[in-house]
Parts: structure tokens; sequence; C-alpha cells
């Protein structure tokens, strides 16, 4: 069983803006019926050339469904040139995370999105849309190397979960390692710290959750809390509420309890300190 954040099941269980914006400014269409997964994102601009109304259409599973209403969200109020910033991180960020398997359904949102924007533009899709490489879901050449090349991955089973290839049939499995492959020696080695990448954003919505779902329901049970006040880099401050306020106790429970559990669940380099 998947491990879904308050965040994805709200919008999976309410999601926001389903339908089709009437006379729409942009329209984009990913996926299919057939692969399994599809969404159909429109959007309308206002007299500012600001997105006033974004809608979706989707088939897939509960992630598909979250990734969409978040961005419909997200996209409300923006001119296009910030719109076309966001990438499938700043989708899975804004949801609190979402099962590495799970990855692939943001890139779709980001893919839908990217499509009614050259729609609105009146650009053509790129004609270098690669080979097709997995039968199964419809993947090509190009799709495979944009993904491992902006998320670094390293493996097929990390191309499974960002794009879906090799999860059915698993006779594309060797083409995808020679893909991964090739874009390896072609980039040359990556460097240490870019292995694990993070967004501000993200790395903020994961401690925003870690703290909700993990720490605060463990001081709770003392009468105390805690609350996030700033991340600055890797430096989290926080204030300490309730009975933990006044404990002679509470740098001992920052260092053994907070710190550890924010470095276990978010990144080893978080340092925790109180203000």
């Amino acid at each position: 069983m998947w491990n879904y954040t308050d965040k994805v099941k709200e919008h999976f269980l309410e999601p926001k803006n389903i339908g089709v914006v009437e006379d729409a400014d942009g329209v984009g269409e990913v996926g299919s019926l057939a692969c399994g997964d599809a969404l159909k994102l429109t959007f309308k601009l206002d007299e500012n050339k600001r997105i006033k109304e974004a809608k979706f259409q989707t088939f897939g599973c509960a992630s598909a469904i979250a990734s969409s209403s978040a961005l419909t969200e997200m996209l409300k109020g923006l001119t296009l040139e910030e719109a076309e910033k966001i990438s499938n991180e700043d989708i899975v960020a804004y949801l609190g995370g979402l099962p590495r398997e799970k990855m692939h359904c943001s890139v779709m949102g980001r893919d839908a999105l990217e499509r009614a924007i050259r729609n609105y533009r009146g650009e053509t899709e790129p004609e270098a849309d690669g080979e097709i490489v997995c039968e199964c879901f419809g993947v090509t050449d190009k799709q495979i190397e944009r993904e491992v090349r902006e998320h670094l991955l390293t493996s097929v089973e990390e191309v499974t979960d960002y794009v879906k290839a090799g999860g059915g049939c698993g006779n594309c499995l060797d083409k995808v390692q020679e893909i991964i492959d090739r874009v390896s020696q072609e980039d040359g080695p990556r460097p240490e710290s870019q292995k694990t990448r993070m967004t501000n954003v993200q790395k903020i919505n994961l401690i925003q959750e870690t703290l909700k779902r993990e720490i605060s329901p463990m001081l709770q049970k003392d009468g105390g809390d805690i609350e996030l006040v700033d991340v600055e880099g890797d430096r989290v401050l926080v204030r300490m509420k309730g009975t933990c306020s006044a404990c002679v106790k509470s740098e001992t429970t920052l260092r053994d309890f907070v710190q550890n559990k924010l470095r276990e669940l978010v990144t080893p380099e978080l340092d925790v300190k109180e203000v």
C-alpha cells in the first residue's frame, strides 16, 4: 500500500478544478487511455496575461488525480513565463511528496503544462520526439533521455518510476539500460552533491510534513509541540511550544529526536536550532 501525504489525500478525495475551461487559451493533452494514464489540461488568461482559470481531466490513479489537481492550483495567478518554470519536483513538493513509484504522475502534469503553453503560443510540437522504446506505454528514447538527465537517474527501476518505461512486458529493459549508459558516458561523472539534489521548496515541504506527521504527535503526548519558523539552507529554525518551551531537556529533545528524525526523513545535512 502506498504511503500518501495528507495533501495527496486531500487532492485525491476532493480534487480541485475538474473539467475543461470554456473557450480555453491553452490546451495540453498527454498520455492515452491505452497506456493507462491520460491528462488534459486547459487554462485561460486574464486581461493582464495571468492564468485566471485552470482545469483538468485525467484518467489515472490517486497520484495522477492529486498531481493534476495540485498543478491547477499552483498555476492560478501566474504569468506563462512563471508557469513554464514549474517542474515536476515542484508539483511533488506542493503535495508534500509522492511515492517514488508514482513520480511519473507529476511528470505527466509537467508535460501537459508544456503542451498547453505551446498550444497558446501557436507552437507546433517538437518533431524530434524520438523512437518508441517502450511499446507498452508509448515512451520514446528522447523522453527517457530527458528524465535521466534532469533527475540524474541511474537505474532502469528509476526510469520506470518517472516515465513507466519497462513497467509492462519488460522487453525494453535492455534498451532502457543502453540509454542510461549512453547518457552517463556522454555527460561524464556527476558531482557527489548532485546525487541527492533537492529543491528548496521540496525541502521545506518535506520538513513541514515530517514535523506534522512524525514529530508533533510525539511531543503532544506530553503536552508539548513544535512550530517551523524558517529554513535557511540546511539550517532549520523551530519554536518549541507548550511544556516543551520550558522543559530543561528541550535541547536534548531537539538534538536527539527532532534533528535526528529530520535528518533521517529529509536530508542528513540538516541542523536544527530553536528560536
